[in-house]
């Protein structure tokens, strides 16, 4: 059992930043694919980025790519998402999700039903 928990979120004006947490207890964290999800209201959860266990792979969703990075710390046992240029369509509850693969893949890690560990969510909010 891995169990995640998301810190970080808050309330930020648009165009800041903010860094989320994702810390595992349980497993080693460095044996298992970390992505980070978020979902608004009445939507569905959607992918914003992933990582390989040792970090040497990353992929983004396009509203991500080049505002937000993904990476991670394995002796701490935690993954992080830096976000930056933070927009109010970035607001929603984000997720990190870890899964044990044998092999990174990014069309797998980019799919919520792929994942079998979640943590409780953490809310971000941007607005003015």
């Amino acid at each position: 059992q891995v169990q995640l928990v998301e810190s970080g979120g808050g309330l930020v004006q648009p165009g800041g930043s903010l860094r989320l947490s994702c810390t595992a207890s349980g497993r080693t964290l460095s044996n298992y694919v970390v992505g980070w999800f978020r979902q608004a209201p009445g939507m569905e959860r959607e992918f914003v980025a992933a990582i390989s266990g040792g970090g040497g792979r990353t992929d983004y969703a396009a509203s991500a790519k080049d505002r937000f990075t993904v990476t991670r710390d394995n002796a701490k046992n935690t993954v992080y998402l830096q976000m930056n240029s933070l927009k109010p369509e970035d607001t929603a509850v984000y997720y990190c999700g870890a899964v044990n693969l044998a092999y990174y893949s990014s069309d797998y890690s980019s799919r919520p039903d792929g994942y079998t560990y979640w943590g409780q969510g953490t809310q971000v909010t941007v607005s003015s």
